[in-house]
This record gives C-alpha cells, structure tokens and sequence, in this order.
C-alpha cells in the first residue's frame, strides 16, 4: 500500500493557520477547522475519498497555476469546501494529496460559476 502524504498549497496553509488562530475564540472556526483535520486522516486511508469533479470543471486556474489533472471536492460543515488533487511522490510507493484550497460556499460558487 502506497503511503498517502498530505500538503497544503500557500493559499490553502493561509486558510488553515487563520482557521487554527480563530479556533480558540470561535466555535464556528473550530468546527470547521476540526473537520479538515478529521477530513485529512480520511484522505490518508482512502485518498479517492473526496467526490470527483469533471476535468471540463477544473478551473482553469489549477490547471495553469498547478498543472493538474484531476480534483476532488471535501465537503465541510457550514458549506465550506476543500478541494485537493492526488499526485505521485518523489519514490513510487508514495502518493500526494496536495489541498489546493479551503473555502466558504460562496467563493466556491463563483470559482465554479455557480450563482
């Protein structure tokens, strides 16, 4: 079995550190922030865990910006989302979840163009 490694783009590090700043003094922070972090062992056991989402639904952000191929959606509690993409690692006995970002529902809905 291949072991699964999770990393944070800075955008998504950026999200998480605000959340865990926030966690003390908000219940809403925490929960969110609990939840990736739950979100993240259950990626770890079965990286194709988030549902997948159509390559002719990539933004096209990613696929410049990261060159990727595939992505997947998280759904978090308050409607967040945390969207990630499974690479190869440096060795062939390693695969990397790499967290693109961690956001609320409606900067969700306008990176995909919902309204």
């Amino acid at each position: 079995m291949k072991e699964v490694r999770v990393i944070f783009s800075p955008e998504a590090e950026k999200v998480y550190r605000y959340l865990n700043e926030k966690a003390q003094f908000s219940k809403n922070e925490r929960v969110i922030l609990n939840a990736i972090n739950k979100k993240i062992e259950l990626i770890k056991a079965n990286y194709h865990y988030g549902d997948p989402i159509a390559k002719n639904l990539i933004p096209k952000e990613y696929k410049k910006g990261y060159g990727i191929n595939n992505l997947f959606r998280v759904e978090l509690p308050n409607f967040w989302r945390m969207l990630y993409t499974l690479t190869n690692g440096e060795s062939k006995i390693e695969i990397i979840a790499f967290v693109l970002e961690i956001l609320d529902h409606k900067s969700y809905n306008k990176k995909f163009g919902y309204k």
